[in-house]
């Protein structure tokens, strides 16, 4: 069996675990605390938190005496830089201390939670996790419940046509931080939207243990995340020049 090191950095939220045997040992996020406001700030620094979530992982690691056998680390879609940042660190300490590096993709990690919650979805259900990118752009894919792709991770411009022929024959769940903004378009009867499905680095484990045990491990110099889209840079705008 494995230990590995978990991290999430694909949307706002930023997130990090530890499995043993693929149950979880440690974990730390960025979510709202009782009593805080109840939303991730957008554009929250993954650069200057992810440090200290990741040393407080392998501190808690150390002072058990629990050696890491890998490092997972969310493939992408998501935020450019997020996902930059996560390889990033993936790679650093995987690279320090001779470890595995296991990439998991993220709207598979984003169907974890709903599998292990809803285990009563009709057989021929297909989940459709989506990822916020801009106005009414996602990042999505259908899958099975088996999580077997019946559409590939594509970036989708949403309208009330989107999805319809899988809509006709097999209802579908939507969910995800992209999955809001939706609601009001796709209005098929068989369009059901789960509310509250948080992308968390602990939700990696049971993926990246079947990757692990089958000896599927990425290359640490050379792995690069799925960005969809190539990173735009903005030019702030002159004042002077109205």
């Amino acid at each position: 069996m494995s230990v590995i090191l978990h991290i999430e950095t694909a949307t706002d939220l930023c997130s990090v675990a530890v499995s043993q045997d693929s149950a979880i040992i440690f974990q730390t996020d960025n979510l709202p605390k009782e009593g805080e406001k109840q939303q991730v700030k957008k554009g929250t620094n993954h650069a200057s938190i992810l440090g200290v979530m990741v040393d407080e992982a392998l501190s808690f690691t150390d002072n058990h005496a629990i050696p890491f056998d890998a490092v997972a680390v969310s493939a992408g879609p998501g935020s450019y830089t997020g996902l930059r940042i996560g390889v990033s660190m993936a790679k650093g300490v995987a690279y320090g201390r001779n470890l595995k590096l296991i990439s998991a993709p993220t709207l598979e990690v984003q169907c974890v939670p709903v599998l292990l919650v809803h285990d009563d979805l009709p057989e021929d259900a297909l989940l459709c996790p989506m990822l916020d990118a801009r106005r009414m752009e996602v990042y999505t894919a259908l899958y099975s419940r088996a999580l077997r792709p019946t559409l590939p991770v594509q970036p989708m411009v949403i309208d009330e046509h989107s999805f319809e022929q899988q809509l006709n024959e097999h209802p579908i769940y939507f969910f995800g931080n992209g999955a809001e903004k939706c609601k009001a378009v796709i209005q098929h009867p068989n369009a059901h939207f789960f509310d509250g499905v948080p992308l968390l680095a602990k939700y990696m484990s049971p993926l990246a243990e079947k990757k692990f045990l089958r000896e599927e491990f990425a290359d640490v110099a050379y792995f690069e995340p799925n960005y969809l889209k190539e990173f735009q840079a903005t030019v702030a705008k002159d004042p002077l020049k109205g």
